[in-house]
């Protein structure tokens, strides 16, 4: 558990200063955004390099590890900075959804343009909006347009968990929650069943509608009331989630899922060291811990996929490997965080969460022009991944500088003005945390 204050650390504070960023974060997300392109644009180029790189390790599972982890370290620290759940929530709305829905948006055109497909979610619209009104189509039996829009969905029920902590003031505990969810991935992951609720209580379409129901009207109690009906709200809120989470997930498994929330919380109790809150040795044994319990939930659970020995040690690979790797590609950018980074790597992060959301789009167009469905050559190969990956930061650079930035500026200026119509909203004894402005995120965003 995350104990008493203790002697803050200058070093910390010095690098938290007003107006700063936090470059090393930077560097990781733009690192996992690429991980993840990788993984989806080989499909269709680089075939070769893929085969040879899934014999031994998963970018993609590496990327999103690495995001969740990033998320665990940033989105706390922000709540925390700004004292006030009602300011926190319109700076994720204003960060998140404009992007998310031009992603959804480009998607759709590209469909009816005979482009690509969506998926199955014009079988039935009803649904389709309902699941991802709130990010959260994968535990609403959605069918995640576009694709990586999965994450999103574990994303936003650690804010909603977070914001219930926070209230209750009891959001500093951060290595219980994430050894409690690590244990509960190998404990219980593998007896958790896939989207219940969908299959076996009522259609999609409704469940969808009264989960959304309830945590749009948990989140409104929380940002909207005070006292003890603002606790209500939040943990109404809180606990939705979760019960999504654990009983109706959806492509993923039960035990990925605690499996992730156990990565947010190593992060923040992470950032609770950085900030000399909680000893650092502890964190590093509870880190180590955590990682080797999500490994073990995925090792033992995935048994009962009745793999063949080969297939199964390819997966045991790249599962152990994906985590590893995760973990310690965060633990070299601590330990360089005071490191100069050049431009250039920054910008990839900044430009994370577009280059996350977008690239699938650009994907889906090339497949459409794709003038063979041969292998090319390898020097084409390459030639043709380089062209789409400078088209996809050239894109995200674009819906960074003309959506992204400016809807943040939007969300901050709502945030003041709401202020100042309706008062301050910090929680009582909540302390502002003095943080960089952080903005930017490959999957989503943390300001």
């Amino acid at each position: 558990m995350s104990g008493p204050t203790r002697r803050p650390q200058s070093s910390a504070r010095d690098a938290a200063g007003s107006g700063a960023r936090l470059a090393w974060l930077d560097v990781l997300r733009g690192l996992a955004a690429l991980a993840v392109v990788f993984d989806h644009t080989s499909y269709y180029v680089l075939h070769h390099v893929r085969t040879i790189v899934y014999q031994w390790f998963d970018p993609g599972n590496y990327g999103v590890f690495v995001f969740f982890i990033i998320s665990g370290y940033i989105v706390p620290a922000s709540l925390e900075r700004k004292g006030s759940v009602r300011t926190f929530w319109v700076s994720r709305l204003f960060r998140l959804y404009p992007l998310y829905l031009l992603a959804v948006g480009i998607a759709v055109a590209l469909y009816f343009a005979h482009f690509g497909s969506i998926r199955g979610e014009d079988s039935d619209p009803g649904t389709s909006i309902l699941s991802q009104l709130l990010m959260m189509s994968n535990v609403l039996e959605g069918k995640n347009l576009p694709n990586v829009v999965w994450s999103l969905s574990y994303e936003m029920v650690f804010y909603l968990l977070l914001t219930a902590l926070f209230i209750a003031r009891v959001h500093k505990r951060s290595s219980w929650y994430a050894l409690g969810f690590a244990a509960a991935a190998v404990a219980i992951g593998g007896v958790l069943p896939q989207a219940f609720f969908t299959h076996n209580v009522a259609t999609p379409r409704l469940i969808a509608l009264v989960a959304d129901l309830a945590v749009m009207a948990g989140l409104a109690f929380a940002v909207v009331l005070r006292g003890t009906s603002r606790l209500a709200g939040a943990a109404i809120a809180a606990v939705v989630a979760i019960t999504l989470l654990a009983f109706n997930g959806g492509w993923i498994w039960p035990w990925e899922a605690l499996s992730i929330l156990a990565l947010m919380f190593t992060g923040t109790m992470f950032y609770r060291a950085e900030r000399g809150e909680y000893p650092w040795r502890r964190a590093v044994v509870i880190g180590v811990t955590v990682l080797g319990l999500a490994i073990v939930a995925g090792l033992w659970h995935s048994r009962a996929w009745g793999m063949s020995a080969h297939a199964e040690l390819l997966w045991s690979r790249r599962w152990i490997s994906a985590f590893a790797l995760a973990g310690l590609t965060f633990a070299a950018g601590l330990a360089f965080r005071h490191v100069r980074w050049p431009r250039v790597l920054t910008w990839l992060g900044l430009i994370s969460y577009s280059l996350y959301l977008l690239h699938p789009l650009v994907i889906e167009v090339y497949h459409h022009y794709s003038w063979t469905r041969q292998p090319h050559p390898f020097g084409l190969q390459v030639m043709l991944a380089a062209g789409l990956l400078a088209i996809m930061i050239a894109v995200s650079s674009l819906t960074y500088l003309s959506v992204e930035r400016p809807m943040q500026d939007v969300g901050r200026r709502v945030g003041r003005w709401l202020d100042g119509r309706l008062g301050p909203d910090r929680i009582p004894d909540a302390v502002p945390v003095r943080q960089p402005a952080m903005a930017g995120r490959g999957h989503p965003a943390t300001d």
